[in-house]
């Protein structure tokens, strides 16, 4: 009895295994077959708004003139905040993934003068939840000096939970390009601005990953606005970089920097000696902004961003989260060759990576600014200093727990780190601000000169270069910790 019972348990188990074997090839067919081949824009534009839908598009060059804009072959629109937007490719579906494999997209820079009675043109845009839209590679053809009526910018990132992944963009077309920040980024400006950024973050939970941003306009490569919980992962952004040496060449040339007699907006002539991104923020976070998830629009500041594992080169900034609020975490990140390295006010800098040659590795906004954790690696680079600013880093603010690591053996003394006083970055030489610093916990572990501020107190350390202390109640100590 007990044998017939066991022979009986194994035929009913290797029943159900034979069902779900059956069960998991009719599941892999029904995925297959679920995934739709499309061959050209028009055959994409119908899924674009669809739920639940894999799609994969033909791959080859696929070129977006003039003449399309024109002729109305790309109508979708987006109005958020009563900011209206033309958008060639709309996608406002959810749960869907989209790939675009060993396709290129190129938007011919003209593109961005004829888009009609917009506020906004976006190249990309998200509005959906739950998508995946991966490996295409995007790229303005044209003329950096083609540029938008308003603003532009190639992707904008709403709804919740999607993913861009595997994506190459190479942004161009704005104005006036060449100068960076120097005569205007926003409300004042001594000659006007059209900007055209590459990839805006918005909505909740939205990932961007293993991204590459060749940035050859005046505008962000990587911002947010209005995003919580955003993540920026593996991505590799490049801006391009000019002296301002190079930009005072051009007197007597009939320039748009000549003919304002290089007046800046900061209110001074353009100084010597400085370099500058001819792009805006490598990956910037604002306090302000609009998204709409499910269809209701939201006005809010940026919260709660991660940034893991990327690399930064030839931007104003690297990293700036100063104006972002809740948990901040910037990890295994580097930047090289900026005007800034890292800035994020408050939260955690962990393992990252950054150089000195045009500007600090690391700096502080607002004395307001409190309680960051910053662990950086200060980078050897190639060729002399241009850093105008003689910031290795600038530490203002309070309560801070930083840590400067070496691998540079033979680091410019003329670069000093600085705990409080003033910040000589080139929109800042007005006047001497006299920035405060206090409770500023520092382990400097390279060869850098420390500089103490007369208007720092209770600052302590240990630090491997010189120090020189003009300040209150402070203990940084110098330990000889490096040797030749």
């Amino acid at each position: 009895m007990i044998l017939k019972n066991q022979e009986m348990n194994s035929k009913i188990l290797i029943m159900n295994i034979k069902v779900m074997l059956i069960a998991c090839v009719l599941f892999t067919s029904y995925t297959v077959s679920a995934q739709t081949k499309v061959n050209s824009l028009e055959e994409l534009f119908p899924y674009l708004q669809q739920d639940g839908v894999e799609v994969v598009l033909k791959p080859g060059t696929y070129t977006i003139t003039t003449e399309d804009i024109r002729n109305g072959k790309f109508k979708s629109e987006t109005d958020i905040d009563k900011h209206k937007a033309l958008v060639l490719l709309l996608f406002s579906g959810n749960s869907s993934t989209y790939d675009f494999t060993d396709v290129n997209l190129h938007v011919e820079t003209k593109v961005l003068t004829v888009y009609g009675d917009y506020d906004e043109f976006y190249e990309i845009q998200v509005t959906g939840n739950n998508n995946v839209i991966k490996n295409l590679t995007m790229a303005d053809v044209g003329s950096v000096n083609d540029y938008p009526k308003r603003r532009a910018c190639n992707i904008v990132m709403d709804g919740a939970n999607n993913r861009i992944e595997g994506f190459h963009i190479s942004t161009k077309g704005s104005y006036p390009y060449g100068y960076g920040e120097a005569f205007g980024k926003g409300g004042k400006n001594v000659i006007p601005h059209y900007k055209h950024s590459a990839f805006l973050v918005r909505g909740y939970k939205n990932h961007v990953k293993n991204c590459t941003i060749i940035h050859r306009s005046y505008g962000h490569a990587l911002f947010m606005q209005a995003a919580d919980k955003p993540l920026i992962e593996g991505c590799y952004i490049e801006g391009t970089m000019r002296s301002s040496d190079d930009m005072l060449a051009e007197a007597g040339t009939g320039s748009d920097a000549d003919k304002v007699n290089f007046m800046t907006y900061f209110d001074y002539k353009l100084p010597k000696g400085y370099m500058m991104s001819l792009g805006e923020g490598g990956i910037r976070a604002y306090n302000g902004g609009e998204t709409v998830i499910d269809g209701v629009e939201y006005i809010r500041g940026t919260s709660n961003p991660t940034i893991l594992n990327c690399t930064v080169k030839n931007m104003r900034a690297g990293v700036t989260l100063t104006h972002a609020t809740g948990t901040k975490y910037v990890s295994g990140t580097t930047v090289i060759g900026c005007e800034r390295g890292f800035c994020i006010g408050s939260g955690d800098i962990v393992d990252s990576y950054a150089d000195t040659q045009y500007g600090p590795a690391l700096g502080v906004d607002y004395i307001t600014d409190s309680g960051m954790s910053a662990e950086i690696t200060l980078l050897p680079y190639e060729g002399k200093s241009y850093n105008g600013s003689g910031h290795a880093a600038i530490i203002i603010g309070s309560n801070h727990k930083i840590t400067l690591k070496s691998a540079n053996p033979n680091p410019d003394q003329n670069l000093k780190i600085n705990i409080g006083g003033d910040n000589r970055t080139i929109g800042l030489l007005a006047k001497d601000e006299n920035y405060s610093a206090s409770n500023i916990l520092l382990h400097n572990l390279t060869k850098y000169p420390v500089v103490l501020d007369d208007n720092s107190s209770n600052c302590k350390g240990i630090t491997a270069g010189k120090v020189l202390d003009e300040g209150q109640n402070n203990h940084l100590f110098f330990k000889e910790i490096l040797k030749d």
